[in-house]
C-alpha cells in the first residue's frame, strides 16, 4: 500500500513499527522495534521513497499581487523607520501584518 508522509505521521507507534515490519530489508528501518516516532517516521519515508516536505498552495486569492505590495509596503516602513516616524511605522506594520494573515488564511495543505 502507498502511504503519504501525512498519513503515516498521523498513525501510532504500533501502526508505523506494523508498516515497517513489512517493509522488505532496507538500512533505515533497521531495529523499527526499537525506534521511537520521532526516529521511526524519517527512516519509513527514507525506506518507502516517501517526501517528508508537507507542501502547502495558496487558493482563492492573488499571492503575487499580495506579496508586491508588501514588498512597496516594507519599502514605505523602512523609510518611516529612517524619518523617526512611529506613528507611520506601526501603520505600515500592521498593514503587512493583515496581508501576511490573509494569505496564511488560505493555505491548503496538499499531499
Amino acid at each position: 500500500m502507498a502511504y503519504t508522509y501525512h498519513e503515516l505521521k498521523e498513525k501510532t507507534v504500533q501502526d508505523l513499527r506494523e508498516i515497517a515490519k513489512t517493509v522488505e530489508k532496507h538500512d533505515a528501518v533497521q531495529g523499527y522495534s526499537q525506534m521511537n516516532k520521532e526516529h521511526l517516521l524519517p527512516a519509513l519515508c527514507r525506506a518507502l521513497g516517501i517526501d517528508t516536505h508537507e507542501h502547502h498552495i495558496v487558493v482563492g486569492i492573488d499571492k503575487p499581487a499580495i506579496k508586491a505590495r508588501m514588498r512597496e509596503l516594507k519599502k514605505k516602513k523602512d523609510a518611516a523607520l529612517a524619518a523617526h516616524d512611529a506613528a507611520r511605522t506601526k501603520s505600515l506594520r500592521r498593514q503587512i501584518h493583515r496581508l501576511n494573515r490573509q494569505i496564511r488564511a488560505h493555505v491548503a495543505r496538499i499531499a
